[in-house]
This record gives C-alpha cells, sequence and structure tokens, in this order.
C-alpha cells in the first residue's frame, strides 16, 4: 500500500486575506442584487486600521452601494471590535471604484467572456468529504471546530485571527492525522496552557465525529500538537499583518494536492471566468465520477475573450476516461450565462468567501443535474 503524506491549511474569518475576500465578495452581493448582470471586478486591500477597495462596479445604481457598511459590516462579523483592534467603526475606507450602469452593449456581451481563462476542478468518489482531498476536507473542519472555541470557551480569550495547518497520511482507504499546528489569537494576559488543553479536547471530540461518518480515517490525533508555536499571538488581524483579497486560492479550492488554474473568485461576479468556469470544472469533475467509471478525476476547462461556453481540454484521472467527460459535458449548461443567472444567489456570498466554495453540500452548484 503506497502512503502518501499531504499538508494543508485554513485561515479564519479574522485573517487579513480572508477579511479583504469577503469585503469584495460582499460588494460582488450587493452589485448583484441591484442588476442580475451587475459587472464586478475589485480587489481589497487591508493593513492596521485602514481598507483599500479598487475596481470596477457597473449596476444600475451602482453608487447606492454603501461601500463604508459593507466593509464594516465584514470586520464586525468576523469578530473585530469590543477587545480587538481595529474597531469596526474607527476604520478608514479609502476606495478608487469606478461605478455606474452598465455602458452601452455591455448588458448582451455578460454572457461571453470578457478575458481568457484556464480553470481547473476536482471530485473524488468520497461523498464523506465532500468529493474534496481528505486534507482539504479535515483542515477545514478542524479549522470551523476551533474557531467556535472563541464563543465556546470565552474564558480563553480567543480573538478573530487564526489558522491551522494539518498534514494527512493517505494510504488510499486509511487515513491518518500525522502532523498539527494551529496559531489562535489570544489575549496577552490569557492562559496559554488552558488553550492548549482546550485544543486537544475540541480535536479528540471532532475527529471521532469525523471517523463516525468517513470509513478508514483514524480518530488518533498526533501525540505532539503545536499550538502558537512561535509564541505569544496576541497581536493579530489586520494589525499584525497586511492581506489582500485573492491571496487564499488554493485553500479557496482544494488545497495543494490539486493545482489551480484562473484567477480570484472573491471579487467577480458570476458571468466572470474565472469565478463561472472555477465552478463549472467543480461540476463537470462531480458529475464525472458520479457515474462511478472514474474514482476521481480532475478537469481543465478554457475560455478565450469572446467564448460563450467553457471549452473542454482534459479530463486527468486514476484510468483512462475514454471520451467521459465530452460525455458528461453534454449532460451540464457550460454557458456563462447559465453561471451568471444560477449562482448569483446562492446565500451569503460574505459567508463562502470566508469558509470556502466547496464545502457546503447545499450551495446550488454542488447539487447535480442539469444547470
Amino acid at each position: 500500500m503506497t502512503m502518501n503524506l499531504f499538508p494543508a491549511e485554513f485561515v479564519f474569518p479574522g485573517h487579513p486575506d480572508k477579511l479583504s475576500d469577503s469585503i469584495a465578495d460582499g460588494l460582488v452581493a450587493a452589485a448583484t442584487a441591484l442588476e442580475p448582470r451587475a459587472l464586478v471586478g475589485v480587489e481589497v486591500a487591508v493593513h492596521r486600521d485602514r481598507v483599500f477597495v479598487t475596481g470596477r462596479i457597473a449596476a444600475a445604481g451602482a453608487e447606492s452601494i454603501d461601500i463604508d457598511e459593507v466593509v464594516r459590516a465584514v470586520y464586525r462579523t468576523a469578530g473585530y471590535g469590543g477587545d480587538w483592534d481595529p474597531l469596526p467603526e474607527a476604520l478608514r475606507i479609502e476606495t478608487d471604484l469606478c461605478l455606474g450602469p452598465l455602458e452601452e452593449g455591455e448588458f448582451d456581451s455578460r454572457v461571453l467572456s470578457d478575458d481568457q481563462a484556464i480553470c481547473v476542478g476536482y471530485a473524488i468518489d468520497r461523498p464523506q468529504t465532500l468529493h474534496l482531498p481528505i486534507e482539504q476536507w479535515l483542515v477545514a473542519r478542524l479549522a470551523r471546530r476551533l474557531h467556535g472555541l472563541r464563543t465556546e470557551v470565552p474564558e480563553l480569550g480567543l480573538g478573530p485571527d487564526g489558522k491551522v495547518l494539518v498534514a494527512v497520511v493517505d494510504g488510499g482507504d486509511q487515513y491518518v492525522l500525522e502532523e498539527f499546528s494551529c496559531s489562535l489569537q489570544q489575549r496577552g494576559d490569557a492562559d496559554a496552557i488552558a488553550l492548549h488543553r482546550a485544543v486537544r479536547l475540541a480535536l479528540q471530540d471532532e475527529m471521532a465525529i469525523l471517523a463516525k461518518g468517513c470509513p478508514g480515517l483514524s480518530v488518533g490525533i498526533p501525540e505532539q500538537l503545536t499550538v502558537n508555536g512561535a509564541g505569544a499571538f496576541d497581536v493579530g488581524g489586520p494589525w499584525g499583518d497586511n492581506g489582500l483579497s485573492g491571496k487564499k486560492l488554493v485553500m479557496d479550492a482544494y488545497g495543494p494536492r490539486v493545482p489551480i488554474g484562473g484567477g480570484a473568485w472573491s471579487g467577480k461576479d458570476f458571468h466572470k471566468a474565472d469565478r463561472a468556469g472555477g465552478l463549472f470544472a467543480r461540476r463537470l469533475a462531480k458529475l464525472i465520477v458520479a457515474t462511478g467509471q472514474l474514482r476521481e478525476a480532475t478537469v481543465t476547462v478554457a475560455y478565450e475573450p469572446g467564448d460563450r461556453s467553457a471549452r473542454l481540454l482534459r479530463v486527468t484521472s486514476d484510468r483512462p476516461a475514454n471520451g467521459l467527460g465530452e460525455r458528461c459535458l453534454a449532460l451540464l449548461d457550460p454557458d456563462i450565462a447559465a453561471s451568471g443567472s444560477n449562482w448569483r444567489e446562492p446565500g451569503s456570498l460574505i459567508e463562502i468567501a470566508r469558509w470556502g466554495h466547496f464545502q457546503d453540500p447545499t450551495l446550488p452548484w454542488e447539487a447535480l443535474g442539469r444547470m
């Protein structure tokens, strides 16, 4: 049996890069609520108490979007305020945005790719891990559990920022959490020993839960856990580091085991080729493994400027695909117009930006069917 060690990481909603992604997608949601074919291409940077928003939002009534409130709401819901800086109401927000309606002819051309893109989708025939690599599914679940300690055990004095790193041994049908490290923002006067104990207990409990639903996953945790291995972590978030939207592309998708294509998703509307293609490639990969003929599939699609639909370039799998990709392609709608109309209101885009596009099986693009 081949035993491979695969790493994966995840960060909390209060991480500077995730603040940036969440703000960018909050603006996508606000624009597409005004106009279904709104054009949104924005980038966000954060540092200390400053937030920079740049790009274009084209929609009827785009000038009415309360940019400041979108930004402050993201900070508040991520956990900033009170003891944790920067305070949302004290943020200094600077914008350089092109705001206005779609220009003449742009409404009709929104069904065409306005850029080039190469997009990769992946799925494995393992519903228990949401068809994701075991390490990527596991690190996201453990991160959510540890993020919850902030409210479950308030005496730990945890802040909004944090990150988790795991390494999982994948033996094909046996999986072991081999290494674990986390950095959790904590008040300087709080009990670091209590935090280490709480992390261990949370991991033991969560692994027991996950192992019940995932055959082959060992319930055990590493004897050596690293918690705040670099020392005290009381200054975090944008006060401790800068952040930029689009920097967590690997984490947003499948983790480092699977190659990524295209560009950032957060900050782009669902007519944009990068986002439309990324979601379509994922759907096609899931449909391919759902046939039962392939255990896993990596799908690569592409757009050139002016393309109406995604073009299938190749399917890489554990055995020859023998035209399966093309046959499955005929069962889905690859048009950009379908992406823009079907996915623009999938719930809270801010929460999706925080926790990933493939971590919730109820999201519409995760369901199979002709869409």
